[in-house]
């Protein structure tokens, strides 16, 4: 019974693997794996959270600085008391402790600007990652199209094999009936033999286009790696019936391409704004409480027990000659320990605060030529600024024209397509009451293969095209529908 349960178990996990394998990727699928497991797209996600913490680092500019010290050390030999200032030879532990807080009154606006940089290079860091995901869509969408284009090629070239073979079998019967030469059949066979090399070069291709997705998607299964069959019809044309000057004008605004220029642009003015902030003066303010403690023993006057009065002359009466006594307290210098520790915190504790102005008067032109470069800077961005949207102009007129001449070329090789086939059709009932021999049939029937494998090339390079031309409308990749 046990045997049973594990060949049953075997088998449900053989089943499930192989449905696991049998997995048929769709474009969409493709292109959410890809925007989440893409490198480029996590470094550019990195860059985002850089510059949040940029951000946050601006922010906390405004704010004041807190800073505890505390140091505690031994000396010998012929040191310096600190609480007492008096020197002696002895081995001495002090401690000092202290909190300081400062804050930047002025500082030429320059928090303000930097925090202002920060929150724009948060803004380029986003449309670095949107141009990241929209570049991976697209060159995923491509691989995808170029395995739909090899599949669909390999299907045209089994398609006419299996008319090679049926006409390679009537041909056969023919030869055998003495209708048709020998040499018929033999033409016939080797269009059969040329038609298997080809079908096995776009099973290679095919494959090929597989591997190249699958590594663009960092999947490492490249036997399992499939994409989904299905039937991917041609888009309207409504694209291409908009006026140029609209689609330009939507790219504009919706291409990371001139944003992320523009984005620069302003960072480049906002870092001459900071720069400029060297020229005036910073004022700055500051409050600083210490305190201190010493391991050093202290003197103290005691009165002397044994001798609590001392009895002193300190003159004499003129005439009499009799002294003058002066009685004081005797005391006594004894040393004692170190005061207690919370004591001495609270005796020798001091605080300071004020305000410090430092005035720019000459710095070896290094804050003028900081202006300078980044004048430099400005007007750098302001031309790739203006590089950039020359180049979106011409990317989007060439896309324009490109899917405008995909789909020209399309309509044409559908017309072909409906020609070669009755050409086809015309010399293949020529050939079958034998007016015409096995070689001009099997031209003809090369002709319609050829024409089928351009259809569907030109299928797949219009929908692409015009995919990208939708990608400068505005249109997502991943909101695209094929």
């Amino acid at each position: 019974m046990r045997i049973k349960i594990s060949l049953l178990l075997i088998a449900l996990l053989t089943v499930l693997g192989t449905q696991a394998q049998a997995k048929k990727w769709t474009l969409r699928e493709c292109i959410e794996y890809a925007l989440e497991n893409n490198i480029t797209i996590k470094q550019s996600a990195l860059d985002i959270e850089n510059a949040d913490i940029g951000k946050s680092d601006a922010f906390g500019n405004f704010l004041p600085t807190l800073n505890l010290s505390a140091s505690n050390f031994w000396n010998s030999g012929l040191v310096t008391d600190p609480i007492t200032n008096t020197n002696s030879t002895q081995t001495l532990r002090s401690s000092n402790y202290g909190v300081n807080v400062g804050i930047t009154i002025f500082n030429g606006l320059r928090n303000i600007k930097t925090f202002q940089r920060a929150k724009l290079n948060q803004l380029l860091s986003q449309y670095n990652l949107g141009k990241s995901k929209d570049d991976i869509a697209l060159f995923i969408a491509n691989s995808y199209l170029q395995v739909l284009l090899n599949k669909e090629s390999l299907k045209v070239i089994e398609k006419q094999h299996e008319i090679t073979l049926e006409q390679l079998q009537r041909t056969k019967e023919l030869v055998d009936a003495g209708v048709l030469p020998q040499g018929d059949l033999l033409e016939i066979e080797a269009t059969s033999a040329d038609e298997l090399t080809r079908i096995v070069q776009a099973e290679n291709s095919v494959q090929i286009a597989l591997i190249g997705l699958a590594q663009t998607l960092l999947i490492k299964d490249y036997e399992s790696f499939d994409i989904a069959e299905q039937e991917y019809l041609v888009p309207g044309a409504e694209m291409l019936e908009k006026p140029i000057d609209q689609v330009i004008a939507k790219a504009r605004d919706s291409r990371y391409e001139v944003q992320i220029a523009e984005q620069n642009k302003l960072i480049a003015e906002k870092d001459l704004e900071i720069a400029k902030g060297a020229y005036y003066p910073s004022l700055t303010g500051g409050l600083s409480y210490n305190t201190r403690e010493s391991g050093a023993n202290t003197f103290a006057q005691v009165l002397d027990e044994n001798n609590p009065v001392l009895t002193q002359t300190i003159g004499f009466v003129e005439g009499t000659g009799q002294n003058v006594l002066n009685q004081s307290p005797n005391f006594t210098l004894v040393e004692r320990g170190p005061s207690s520790f919370i004591d001495q915190l609270y005796t020798n504790d001091a605080i300071s605060y004020g305000l410090s102005l430092s005035v720019p008067v000459f710095n070896g032109f290094s804050s003028r030529n900081t202006v300078k470069r980044n004048k430099v800077n400005v007007k750098r961005a302001e031309f790739q600024l203006e590089q950039a949207e020359l180049d979106l102009d011409s990317n989007v007129y060439q896309a324009y024209l490109d899917a405008k001449g995909a789909a020209e070329a399309y309509e044409a090789s559908q017309v072909a397509v409906i020609a070669q086939e009755r050409a086809y059709e015309y010399a293949k009932d020529r050939y079958d009451v034998g007016l015409t021999n096995a070689f001009d049939f099997s031209q003809s029937k090369f002709r319609l293969e050829n024409a089928q494998s351009q259809e569907v090339q030109n299928k797949f390079d219009y929908i692409f095209k015009l995919k990208v031309l939708e990608l400068y409308f505005g249109i997502k990749i991943a909101d695209i529908k094929l």
